[in-house]
């Protein structure tokens, strides 16, 4: 025999009220996200007036933003600002849960940003081509899956190093073919230039400054994406920003004047920009492995690393709080790829955001749980 539907409502009542209870105390891993909002927004941008006909224009060069705002919401508005892809942030390599899902459980407000000319924001101001190139293996060494012997940037082409792929301790599933699959492809044209670099950091200035990200945001960036969350930073005109975490940057930032040995262009910035990074609650530095000390790996890396201990060190005398971390130097262990936050020990980076969040007060509640996105 059945339950009569009011019987069946009342279990329903029941079970609702202990699983709302449990998710009060937070989520278990793999369990579900209850989210109060969710949806996306273009932000910046330009409209430019056709030179032929005044009265026809384009809306374009915008950022866009996809949010998601779990129902139970801490105060930090974590920003994530991919390189290549969002799929770095939405999946770990064989599927499993990514850093989007698993800070949405700790009850993050969580952003994914697509900043102007790439992704969901590819409706640029200027015509844009690129050509066909072959390099698959070029996307395997750039997200330091394995070792190679020679890299000549000029003469187009990798070299794998005698009777090596990945690399042995690979924090990637090599025997995973089709999670390749899908590492290979989660690829947007890169815009790296000058040029680029300054569209990408005003567009994220202007989305910050809006506060439909919140008043507290944390970005945590991949690659190329690093220099331009340090821009966003020194071109916003609020502080709404409130730290960065840098993961496997691609370059970094410098003041005027500062004495730099490098073989790459560094960037350099007004003194009083520069100073800005000093007034943020975090700056964190995050290295994987085969980065420092090894010759199979790329040579501008190495650059990089060294470049952010210096700017580390910078802020720091400044007043700030910044620092460098390399994963294999820390309890998260050995084999990080260039995507730390995708790797199968994820989890474990996570821990080390969860611990810098909370140390640096960033992990509070919000008092009013709707105004993301808004």
């Amino acid at each position: 025999m059945f339950p009569s539907a009011p019987l069946i409502s009342l279990l329903q009542l029941a079970y609702l009220a202990t699983t709302c209870t449990a998710d009060i105390e937070g989520p278990p891993n793999g369990g579900p996200i209850i989210l109060r909002r969710s949806g996306g927004f273009a932000t910046g941008g330009e409209v430019l007036a056709s030179p032929d006909d005044p009265g026809q224009t384009l809306s374009c060069g915008h950022g866009y933003v996809e949010f998601f705002t779990p129902w139970r919401v801490r105060r930090t508005s974590l920003v994530m600002w991919h390189s290549s892809s969002t799929q770095h942030f939405q999946n770990r390599w064989d599927g499993g849960d990514g850093f989007k899902d698993m800070f949405l459980r700790r009850e993050y407000p969580v952003f994914l940003w697509d900043g102007p000319g790439i992704g969901r924001a590819n409706y640029g101001c200027e015509e844009v081509t690129y050509p066909t190139c072959y390099d698959d293996i070029e996307t395997f060494h750039s997200l330091n899956f394995g070792p190679l012997s020679t890299f000549n940037p000029s003469g187009g082409g990798v070299v794998l190093a005698q009777g090596k792929l990945w690399w042995s301790d690979s924090q990637f599933p090599v025997d995973d073919l089709a999670a390749w699959n899908q590492a290979a492809r989660a690829r947007y044209q890169d815009l790296n230039a000058d040029e680029d670099l300054q569209l990408q950091s005003q567009a994220a200035a202007v989305a910050a400054d809006s506060g439909r990200l919140g008043t507290d945001i944390v970005y945590l960036t991949h690659s190329h994406a690093g220099p331009g969350a340090l821009m966003a930073v020194m071109k916003s005109k609020k502080e709404n920003i409130k730290g960065v975490v840098l993961y496997e940057t691609s370059g970094v930032v410098y003041p005027e004047g500062a004495q730099i040995n490098t073989t790459r262009n560094p960037l350099f910035v007004p003194v009083e920009d520069f100073q800005k990074l000093a007034k943020l609650k975090t700056v964190q530095f995050v290295w994987g492995d085969h980065r420092v000390g090894n010759l199979d790996s790329r040579i501008e890396q190495f650059q990089a690393v060294t470049g952010s201990y210096i700017v580390a060190d910078l802020i720091n005398k400044l007043g700030g709080n910044a620092e460098v971390i390399v994963l294999p130097l820390t309890d998260v262990g050995k084999g990080n790829t260039n995507v730390p936050f995708a790797d199968m020990n994820n989890a474990k980076v996570a821990d080390l955001l969860d611990k810098l969040l909370e140390k640096n007060k960033l992990d509070e509640y919000a008092s009013k749980p709707d105004l993301w996105g808004c």
